[in-house]
């Protein structure tokens, strides 16, 4: 029996961070918004005869085997995967996982990945398909995977695919499917690989912390970023594209009072050569610090945009906006 699943990545426009909870409890009106992209991550389930479980990544050129899912060492460089193949108690596969992103591209690789396996899992054992059961299973995972609070906007898109926001409130998290023409977008916005990854637990935790302790500077940021996710969000659904990108500016002006480190010299100089070439905005994709950034400008200046981010030094990476969400065959 074989069985393979694939969820996208995402790109978040406006509202990263404040997805943390309880973050967004403080923020009355907090949202996030972002696209679901082309660039998936792929899990494949085949039944074995020797009673084994065997997780591997190709990505990471590793693999572990036990004998029974409860041998699973959960601690090691595949810890994700083996945390939801104890979760859903399976023997007697091999579990193998691949994404198509660079690794720490800030991109929701991790978050894609787990919505990949778990919606496999969940198929091949019989247990819950129920989306938001699925949602709570994989973010309570991955913390326990990466040991700090995750965001909930990674996995919606994972599961749902679209252009979506994701409204944050204390009577819970909705996600609205948000009107826009996926192409409209795309054409306006290259992506790339800095070269550098980033490591998101790290940076959001010490944001987190600085904000429950009451840094009047890091909570006014946050009131600026539902601020402009809110403005962005009225213009997308306008196709108000020039203040879709005044309002990247901006997004990406309020990322950078956070914390230290969430741009670089390097982030700097493929921004600076981006507008050079006819970009209005750009932002990093998650926390920052490395890994991808976008930038946005008109459809006639795509091209210079991309040549100029690649003499930078940058790889730029083909992808789409994507409509699907998670696929299970």
């Amino acid at each position: 029996m074989r069985l393979v699943s694939s969820a996208p990545t995402r790109i978040d426009l406006a509202g990263g961070t404040i997805d943390i909870w309880p973050l967004y409890i403080f923020h009355e009106g907090a949202s996030t918004l972002n696209a679901a992209i082309s660039l998936r991550a792929h899990a494949e389930i085949e039944s074995r005869i020797d009673g084994r479980i065997v997780i591997r990544s190709v990505d990471g050129e590793r693999e572990i085997v036990a004998a029974r899912w409860p041998e699973l060492d959960a601690s090691g460089g595949l810890a994700l995967p083996a945390l939801i193949a104890r979760y859903y108690k399976i023997d007697n596969v091999t579990v193998t996982t691949r994404g198509e992103s660079p690794a720490g591209a800030g991109i929701a690789g991790s978050s894609a990945l787990t919505i990949a396996v778990c919606g496999a899992l969940a198929r091949w054992t019989g247990g819950s398909s129920d989306p938001e059961h699925l949602l709570e299973v994989a973010m309570n995972l991955e913390c326990r995977a990466i040991r700090v609070p995750a965001g909930v906007q990674d996995f919606r898109p994972a599961l749902y695919g679209g252009i979506a926001a994701i409204d944050l409130g204390p009577d819970g998290i909705r996600r609205v499917a948000l009107d826009v023409d996926p192409r409209e977008l795309e054409r306006r916005i290259v992506l790339v690989y800095t070269g550098a990854p980033r490591h998101s637990g790290t940076n959001n935790w010490e944001i987190m912390k600085s904000h429950i302790d009451g840094d009047r500077g890091v909570f006014d940021c946050f009131e600026r970023i539902r601020d402009t996710a809110a403005a962005m969000r009225v213009a997308l659904e306008r196709g108000d594209w020039d203040e879709v990108g005044r309002q990247i500016a901006t997004e990406w002006e309020n990322r950078k009072r956070l914390a230290p480190g969430v741009t670089t010299s390097i982030i700097d100089d493929l921004i600076a050569r981006a507008r050079a070439a006819g970009a209005t905005a750009a932002k990093v994709c998650g926390a920052g610090g490395g890994g991808c950034l976008f930038c946005y400008g008109p459809p006639e200046a795509k091209g210079a945009i991309s040549a100029a981010l690649a003499a930078g030094g940058a790889r730029v990476l083909d992808y789409r906006i994507e409509t699907e969400g998670l696929r299970l065959g």
